[in-house]
């Protein structure tokens, strides 16, 4: 299934509201010790040089390109790039209040036609962005084009093929599922196809990270989820904004009660450039 009305992967079009939405869930998001710590495991594969010249493609709020500029070791410099301005605008306020924005640029563009000669920078992350585009294979040979031979690349993104969420008639809870993630997310499995892209963008895969983000009883990550989902999803016109509201409150109900439970698979990969001509193996 391909949703063609993923607001993640239309944020140039959506209202302030909507993208305020999207601010509130990629910051708590973000905050979590458990999405913090795979974010920190990924970046860590990559071996980032201490000057070392970043991408981030679809940055949103700057999460990945912030805790990049926080690195104790790190004195380079970070360029993030989204299709939003809005986003854009949030990235560099967050950057500020951190007191990273002197490593941080972040502007407008479409990771589809990166505005940057080859082999510009020396690292390039994905932070969850894949799953939100409509031609993923054609932003990893972007990724793969702008950046060194030597250089490394990293992708982490949810499969949300897996995304679920507990309910009280299984059946429904199913349904509920399958209309959420058409939805929210342009290519719920794009991460199981990521070897086969990384190959065909001319890159080598080094590492594969796996992970699941799993909540029983309360919702404390899946929270913000929730809330977010709840104002975005009836934008599709897979749920009226009555329906959005009875699931979202159905699932604090059970948070409350002790009985919640919602999980989904995250994976990260780390490739690197060849250090032969673009394209082609090294050698």
């Amino acid at each position: 299934m391909t949703s063609t009305v993923d607001p993640f992967g239309r944020t140039d079009k959506l209202d302030n509201g909507m993208l305020e939405a999207l601010v509130l869930r990629f910051e708590a998001r973000g905050k979590h010790p458990q999405f913090s710590k795979m974010l920190r495991d990924y970046l860590d594969a990559m071996d980032i040089g201490a000057t070392a010249t970043v991408l981030d493609v679809g940055c949103g709020t700057g999460l990945a390109a912030r805790a990049i500029a926080r690195r104790a070791s790190f004195n380079g410099t970070v360029t993030g790039v989204d299709l939003s301005p809005y986003l854009v605008a949030a990235a560099k306020r967050l950057a500020a209040e951190e007191g990273v924005a002197e490593r941080l640029d972040f502007r407008t563009g479409d990771v589809h036609k990166l505005d940057f000669s080859d082999g510009s920078f020396d690292a390039l992350v994905a932070h969850t962005l894949l799953s939100h585009v409509e031609d993923p294979l054609s932003v990893l040979k972007e990724a793969a084009r702008v950046v060194r031979p030597g250089g490394t690349v990293g992708i982490f993104d949810g499969d949300y093929a897996s995304l679920t969420f507990g309910h009280a008639d299984p059946d429904k809870g199913k349904a509920l599922d399958e209309a959420l993630i058409s939805a929210l997310v342009t290519n719920p499995r794009v991460m199981r196809q990521l070897p086969r892209f990384v190959r065909a963008a001319g890159l080598e895969l080094l590492a594969c990270f796996s992970w699941v983000l799993s909540e029983a009883g309360g919702a404390n990550f899946w929270s913000s989820a929730i809330e977010a989902y709840r104002k975005l999803v009836p934008k599709s016109g897979v749920m009226s904004e009555e329906e959005a509201n009875a699931w979202a409150a159905a699932l604090r109900s059970d948070s409350d009660e002790g009985v919640f439970f919602g999980s989904s698979n995250y994976y990260a990969f780390v490739a690197r450039r060849p250090l032969g001509p673009y394209g082609r193996a090294a050698g």
